[in-house]
């Protein structure tokens, strides 16, 4: 037999003896997998937080009434995002120090503006013309002047609860001796020497009230500030026994359900014809409703107006000693508080704790939380949440929380039984069919969260979590 080797029939592709691979896939049957979803999270705070039937869509958390007058800070109400000056504690001020009428000072507290500042803002300049008193609500203000020879020098650091300029409420010529510097992101609170001023003009009694300077009178409280109840002790024989009654706030803190809510549309040629071996409609649904929960989760930690990050006390946000997060700083959390229940941090951030924990030779325990093993310190699981927010100088927060009603802690809000409920707190409502021939679901969740008490939730703040260089 003779083999042709020529350049020409060695080019020449072998000639195809069976189906190929190509052709065979059009008679065959794919395995097809669901559709998947990188966005879906392990959503640790739905799972964790205990959920709060909510009837009639309003959860009113009743306290008992707190503040404390006479221990030189000033204390104030949030409202989310919002923050004001609870009206009595105007009279940590020394021109307010005994004034009692709540009017007048409501008006005051009213025309007291929130203003929101920067790490490295300057507030007031030194010289400069002082027509306004500060508030501090949370935050870390430095006061710097010029020294006997020319160089700065440190007045004080205030914080939370502290005010400056109040000498410019009353003196017309008043300039500011130093200059106001903020070394962390914060809150506060201005009154205008013109909006004193229209209040004074409309109540006299607050003018002989300046001219005189009365003190204040002893207000009983207990440690936490909250009024105290009368009761004797120890006592013998028929003593008379003081009558007491506890004293709530006249306007608590209402939580209203707030709302996710979208429209899934599906064609109906689609839902008819290309069910298998998937069902479109139902495929749809758990994507949409995956998406939902992690918008709710979202909302939980950032909403400016429920938000667990926003709706923190001031008084129990505390910074790092030195910028990462350090076992020191989660002692610092837990010691604020009882029952912890877990920790919750960004995964970049507990990431930065574990660096910090091998530095110092420490190797976190770790706990079983539904079946699966976490790290933890001091028994309380540290557990991960995305939602938490990474600034853009590589710091973000630590959240520490004790749940439940009975413990009063941080719970969750929602309310159960809703018309065409498809899970507890969401429902699935049909609305038609449009001339298009595509099917509209309207897809809907209400929840929001609650603080029953200031000590159930701690933060700590501006937790340095980029990697630093060897």
């Amino acid at each position: 037999m003779t083999v042709d080797t020529s350049p020409e029939a060695q080019l020449e592709p072998p000639r195809q003896s069976s189906l190929s691979t190509a052709a065979a896939r059009n008679l065959a049957s794919t395995t097809k997998s669901a559709p998947q979803m990188q966005e879906i999270t392990s959503r640790w705070l739905l799972r964790m937080l205990p959920w709060v039937e909510t009837k009639g869509g309003t959860y009113r958390v009743n306290r008992r009434l707190t503040y404390t007058v006479g221990d030189g800070t000033i204390e104030f109400v949030q409202d989310g995002a919002n923050v004001r000056v609870i009206p009595r504690e105007l009279g940590e001020l020394a021109l307010l120090r005994g004034f009692e009428d709540d009017e007048v000072l409501t008006a005051i507290a009213g025309r007291c503006v929130q203003r929101d500042f920067r790490a490295g803002e300057v507030i007031v300049e030194r010289g400069a013309p002082a027509d306004q008193i500060h508030l501090i609500a949370h935050g870390r203000i430095s006061q710097t002047s010029v020294g006997k020879y020319g160089d700065d020098v440190a007045v004080a650091v205030l914080a939370d609860g502290d005010r400056f300029g109040e000498n410019a409420l009353l003196d017309a010529d008043a300039t500011w001796d130093y200059t106001a510097t903020a070394e962390t992101p914060g809150i506060l609170l201005t009154l205008s020497r013109g909006d004193f001023a229209s209040v004074l003009a409309a109540a006299p009694q607050l003018q002989d009230h300046i001219n005189r300077f009365s003190s204040l009178p002893h207000q009983r409280q207990n440690r936490h500030g909250e009024a105290e109840i009368a009761m004797s002790a120890g006592h013998t024989g028929e003593a008379d026994l003081p009558g007491a009654f506890v004293d709530y706030e006249l306007k608590p803190r209402e939580y209203e359900l707030s709302i996710a809510q979208t429209v899934l549309r599906i064609h109906t040629r689609v839902a008819d014809l290309y069910n298998g071996p998937h069902n479109q409609t139902e495929e749809q649904l758990r994507l949409t409703i995956e998406a939902l929960r992690e918008r709710q989760e979202h909302e939980l930690i950032n909403n400016r107006d429920f938000g667990l990050l926003h709706n923190a006390a001031f008084k129990q946000r505390i910074q790092t000693h030195s910028g990462p997060p350090t076992p020191d700083d989660l002692d610092e959390l837990l010691c604020r508080r009882r029952g912890s229940k877990f920790f919750l941090a960004h995964p970049r951030t507990i990431a930065a704790i574990g660096r910090e924990f091998n530095a110092r030779g420490l190797y976190p325990d770790h706990v079983d939380v539904g079946g699966q093993s976490v790290p933890a310190w001091r028994g309380v699981p540290i557990l991960p949440c995305n939602k938490i927010p990474i600034s853009k100088e590589n710091t973000s927060s630590v959240l520490v929380m004790r749940t439940g009603e009975d413990n009063q802690g941080v719970i969750g809000l929602r309310q159960t039984g809703l018309p065409e409920e498809y899970e507890p707190g969401l429902s699935v409502r049909f609305m038609g069919i449009s001339e298009q021939a595509i099917i509209s679901y309207l897809v809907t969740t209400y929840f929001s969260a609650a603080i029953l008490v200031p000590d159930a939730l701690g933060v700590l703040e501006n937790v340095q979590i980029a990697r630093r260089r060897d």
